[in-house]
Parts: C-alpha cells; structure tokens; sequence
C-alpha cells in the first residue's frame, strides 16, 4: 500500500480511530478502499502498543496473569493512543488507569505496582549524573549544612503506598523475599547503572520527600521530626548517599 504524503495525517488518524473510513485516497492496488486490508494495519498497531505495555509493566502482569492483563491493557490501549514516538513515554498514566478499572478490584495494590514500575522506567531513562558523597556533603561547612537545599538525583523516584509493594516487587525479581503486609516507603535510584528498588524507613521516606518539595536540610529534619521524633538525621543521610539519591550540591 503506498502512502503519498498528503496522504500521511489522515492514514495516522484513521489507524487510532477504528469508527473512521479508510482515508481517501488510500488504495490497493485494485484502486478501491480495501477496509479488511486497512484492518490489518490497525490490528499491528493495537497489538504493538499492547506488548509495549506487557514490557513495560512485568510484574503487574505476573500478577494478573497473561489473559487478564493483555485484556486490561486492550481496554487502556483502545482509549488510549501515543503522543509522542518515544514509546518510553508511553502508558505513564496507566497506573491512574488501573486505579479505575473494576476488573482489577481484587488486587488492590495493582495501581500502585504500576506506578512503582513506571518509577523504574523513569529511574532507568533518566539522565547520567554522578551522585553526590557523604563525605562531599560532609564536607560543606556546617554553618552552611543546614540552609543546603540538596536537589534529588534525575534517576530518583519516591513512592508511599499502603500496600507492601516494594517487597512485592522483590520477590518477583528473587525467589525466597518475604513479604509482610503493611505499608512500604520505596526509594528508586540508579546509583551505578542498576536501578536499584529499596524499602526505606517512613521517617526517612517523610526527609526526602520535604527535599523534593524544595525544603533545605534544617527544614526538612524539622518537618520531619513533627511527625517521627524517633528520626536520626546521620543514619538516614548515610542510607540515603550510598543509595545515590542526591545530586551534587553546587558548592561541592
């Protein structure tokens, strides 16, 4: 089937929109406007965007099983088309479309498995940067540790969910993880060239969180501290740098 350029937008077009007629102008070879011929290209496209979504969220379809999830994610693909030609942008909000979908009632942390593994592929996407130190922090004046404002690095992500999925996600990468139910703080960083999945404590999941809102040090310890006294600053600053989350501070 040849495509004169004119022709291009409404070939686009018509592939995303089953309901629409073949585009004018778009022939076989016989000269007339062949719609089974038409289907075959809306079919690729559909099942394309369905298997971007089977890579792109492994363990929530371990969890549902092939059937169910190739279902849910034709249901998602259906209404839900590409913006951009980078697929890695694709199916971000699929985690809002989950939290939606009757069918997935009863697992009820499927959504936020999701957005955990939409964290993982930003995590993996993101910018090279070298992350900052302890002791590069340490190193700053402590007259001045205080007002620092540390910038996450670009590959960090930070998820809070009532549900154990840190752990969930664990034990679908090695056998043998228990999992405990209860609510999990998950930090994503890709302190190497690893994205690395942890399960943090709340109180220090609560510090990095006032960090990312723009808080400097003492005012996150501050904030923080309201709603976990039991916060120690030094322990989680030594957690939190071997797992790479910050940025190098300009005054390094």
């Amino acid at each position: 089937m040849s495509i004169p350029l004119v022709h291009q937008a409404g070939f686009v077009a018509a592939l995303v929109d089953p309901s629409s007629a073949v585009p004018a102008g778009i022939v076989s070879y016989r000269g007339d406007n062949d719609a089974k011929r038409f289907a075959v290209y809306r079919n690729n496209v559909h099942v394309g965007l369905v298997a971007v979504l089977a890579a792109k969220y492994p363990v929530c379809r371990q969890l549902v099983g092939e059937e169910f999830f190739t279902a849910m994610a034709r249901v998602y693909v259906a209404g839900h088309k590409p913006s951009s030609p980078v697929m890695i942008h694709y199916a971000s909000d699929f985690s809002a479309f989950i939290g939606g979908f009757a069918g997935a009632r009863s697992v009820p942390y499927l959504a936020d498995m999701a957005a955990l593994e939409q964290a993982w592929s930003v995590a993996y996407n993101a910018a090279d940067e070298t992350p900052a130190t302890l002791p590069e922090i340490l190193a700053i004046d402590p007259e001045d540790l205080s007002d620092l404002a540390l910038k996450s690095h670009p590959a960090v992500g930070l998820l809070q969910s009532g549900h154990p999925i840190g752990s969930i996600w664990a034990a679908h990468q090695t056998a043998g993880v228990s999992v405990r139910p209860g609510s999990e703080a998950v930090l994503l960083t890709r302190p190497e060239a690893d994205v690395r999945v942890t399960v943090i404590p709340s109180a220090d999941a609560a510090f990095v969180d006032a960090l990312l809102q723009g808080s400097n040090i003492g005012d996150a310890v501050e904030r923080t501290m309201k709603d976990h006294p039991e916060f120690d600053f030094g322990q989680a600053m030594v957690g939190l740098c071997s797992l790479g989350t910050f940025s190098k501070p300009t005054a390094i």
